[in-house]
């Protein structure tokens, strides 16, 4: 609803990681040229982007080193999509249907994923350090 007042487009990004860890969509706009994040979770680093970044790739790519799988200590985020736009949805009403949204989630499996990385950048990356953990693990609300 926040892009649409504003009178942007409502732009979502998919962001997909490795088999068992999990994947995020984040709200994606353009300021003055250059893109921003809304994104939320309750833990402390995947969250909102400021406009300052020159593509859609970069703007992931500011996500990589937050997206950790503590158990293995591996980074994980493998791709994304580029912006996907809600607004073929209006129709439906997608912004206040009280059902679930399934032909969204249809729309984004359907969309072509943009691989991060190549098998030998995979093959090399180094594993989390403990203070990278440590952040990963701030939450804001105690379950």
């Amino acid at each position: 609803m926040y892009f649409f007042c504003r009178k942007q487009k409502p732009l979502i990004v998919d962001l997909t990681a490795v088999r068992d860890d999990e994947d995020h969509v984040i709200a994606v706009f353009k300021q003055h040229g250059y893109w921003g994040a809304i994104s939320k979770t309750n833990h402390a680093v995947l969250r909102y982007r400021e406009p300052i970044y020159r593509t859609i790739r970069e703007l992931v790519m500011s996500y990589f080193h937050e997206y950790i799988k503590n158990k293995t200590k591996s980074k994980t985020l493998r791709s994304y999509t580029n912006p996907i736009n809600l607004g073929q949805f209006h129709a439906k009403n997608w912004m206040t249907d009280k059902d679930d949204l399934w032909y969204i989630v249809d729309k984004i499996y359907a969309a072509k994923h943009i691989p991060l990385l190549s098998r030998k950048q995979i093959a090399t990356l180094r594993k989390a350090d403990p203070i990278e953990i440590k952040s990963g693990s701030i939450i804001e609300w105690k379950k």
